[in-house]
């Protein structure tokens, strides 16, 4: 099974198939609705092959859909059918928690994206929690207003960078990870890590969306490997009822649960082979409406 990933950011949307060994983007911005994000996928992608697709949505995401309209992007995300629209079977979390998903090696994980906006996820006991903390108050404002672009922008590098080292304290403070994850596009902006923080990688976004359908595979002889095609395809093994093409049966449900191995080697995906190592499963926040944890 080939799998195309695509990583919804707020300045670019990434992407990357099974087999390919170099990403390609378009532009996003506030001008990007979901309908122009499948047609500039599908002309960027359009000589690779791929069965299933992966996306990481910047916004609360609940069984593959999203639940709110995101910040940095156009309206129209919420109520699309991308299964339709792609003709294909489609699995969507939360970004950070597709990054988070691709950085994780074993332990509780603390994830923060640092990009267009703040994404905030952790993984504990196997199970990935996109947490959504960026829209909660902070200082004058919120996470976000200093950790996202707009801060970076208004507040300068080095202000910036004070905020990123206090809140990751914050945080790793109340949720007393193993590790901690710095990841999106202006990580690479911090000269110094704070205290049990490590540089995530950003192409474990790619990593995370190939783990998110490695626990399935298609029905034998169902779906040959092919272009995005105009008719849907058969439907895959998938967890908690993924979107599916109209008029094509509902997929049954996956094992519950599948966990990385603690001493899992750190992640890779120079070729994206798709045959990424034992993921966290993700959360039943996923396919349930985001309830506030205790710490």
């Amino acid at each position: 099974m080939k799998v195309l990933v695509i990583d919804v950011g707020g300045t670019n949307v990434k992407i990357l198939a099974t087999g390919q060994s170099e990403p390609r983007q378009l532009p996003s911005g506030t001008t990007l609705t979901a309908a122009r994000m499948v047609e500039g996928v599908k002309q960027l992608a359009g000589d690779w092959q791929y069965d299933v697709v992966a996306i990481g949505y910047p916004g609360p995401v609940v069984r593959d859909r999203p639940m709110a309209e995101p910040h940095n992007l156009a309206p129209g995300w919420v109520g699309f059918d991308y299964a339709k629209a792609f003709g294909l079977p489609v699995r969507m979390i939360n970004d950070a928690a597709l990054q988070a998903l691709g950085s994780h090696t074993g332990g509780k994980l603390l994830f923060l994206g640092l990009g267009t906006g703040l994404g905030t996820t952790l993984i504990i006991d196997g199970v990935v929690e996109a947490m959504e903390l960026a829209h909660l108050p902070y200082r004058k404002g919120t996470y976000e207003d200093y950790l996202g672009i707009r801060g970076l922008t208004r507040l300068g590098k080095k202000k910036w960078r004070q905020h990123v080292a206090d809140v990751a304290a914050l945080f790793t403070a109340a949720f007393d990870p193993d590790d901690v994850v710095l990841g999106g596009g202006n990580a690479k902006k911090l000269t110094a890590l704070p205290p049990r923080c490590r540089l995530g990688d950003n192409a474990n976004a790619f990593l995370g969306g190939f783990r998110l359908w490695q626990d399935s595979a298609p029905s034998a002889a169902a779906q040959p490997s092919r272009a995005p095609a105009t008719t849907p395809a058969p439907a895959a093994t998938a967890r908690a009822q993924p979107q599916q093409p109209a008029a094509r049966p509902a997929a049954p449900q996956s094992p519950k649960s599948v966990r990385r191995p603690p001493n899992a080697p750190p992640a890779n995906v120079k070729a994206a082979t798709g045959r990424a190592p034992t993921k966290p499963r993700v959360s039943a926040a996923a396919n349930r409406a985001p309830t506030t944890r205790k710490a």
